[in-house]
């Protein structure tokens, strides 16, 4: 076993014999990885308050066959903030349930680590909408796995210009000559403008700007509809949000 220093978000934690830890953190050297820290149940044990849900730091392992052993943690964000408000928790465990389902242990998460990361501090502002954060979270997250509907192109001709429907069977947009003859469904140029934006822009950026209601209303519409045929996953925590 040999020791080593990972940096990440603790995912989950549930309890373990009589006094020990199990951790899944999502780490930028090893994706998701299943942690347990011993002793970290008992009241002076140094581990205990890294063992939280939230927490961002480094963590210093014994690495095992299956799972690593934690033998001293140096949190820099608990986000406090976030976790003291009963609707900011429950956006931001489904931000964390989202990233445990789709990481994978041994795998380069840096991204996915980045975007739980940005999208945690986005909620803790409080400068944006539940609404808007979970759409931009969901949205980016199907970049990262690489399946994001095309909203630069239209998907039956291939051009770029006058894109003005979205379709559900074609994964994007249509253009206007091609909506006249496809199923899709008409929205803003300020939806659409959005959508590229996330879609396009780098995760340290994606959380500077905002929407009116109307606009808001429609990307969720969109984004839901796609969710339910192409990402049909339920999660535990959407039926707190």
């Amino acid at each position: 076993m040999g020791l080593v220093t990972l940096t990440g978000i603790v995912l989950s934690v549930s309890d373990v014999g009589e006094f020990d830890r199990r951790l899944v953190i999502l780490t930028k050297e090893s994706g998701r990885i299943t942690a347990f820290a011993k002793g970290a149940r008992r009241p002076n044990n140094p581990l205990v308050a890294a063992c939280s849900p939230f927490c961002f730091g480094t963590f210093e392992a014994f690495e095992g066959r299956s799972s690593y052993h934690i033998s001293k943690a140096n949190i820099s964000n608990y986000f406090r903030d976030l976790v003291m408000d009963y609707d900011r928790v429950c956006l931001g465990s489904y931000f964390l349930e989202v990233a445990d389902f789709l990481s994978v242990e041994g795998v380069d998460e840096r991204n996915r680590l980045a975007l739980l990361y940005q999208s945690l501090k986005a909620v803790e502002s409080g400068k944006f909408s539940h609404r808007l954060l979970k759409d931009i979270y969901d949205l980016k997250t199907w970049v990262i796995d690489g399946e994001y509907p095309n909203v630069f192109t239209c998907t039956c001709c291939g051009k770029k210009e006058n894109l003005e429907a979205f379709s559900i069977k074609r994964h994007g947009m249509l253009c206007k000559s091609c909506a006249s003859k496809e199923l899709g469904t008409t929205i803003s140029s300020s939806t659409l403008y959005a959508m590229q934006f996330i879609v396009s822009s780098n995760i340290e950026k994606l959380y500077t700007f905002v929407l009116n209601s109307e606009t808001e209303e429609e990307l969720t519409r969109i984004l839901d509809s796609y969710r339910l045929n192409y990402r049909s996953h339920k999660y535990k925590s959407e039926d707190f949000l």
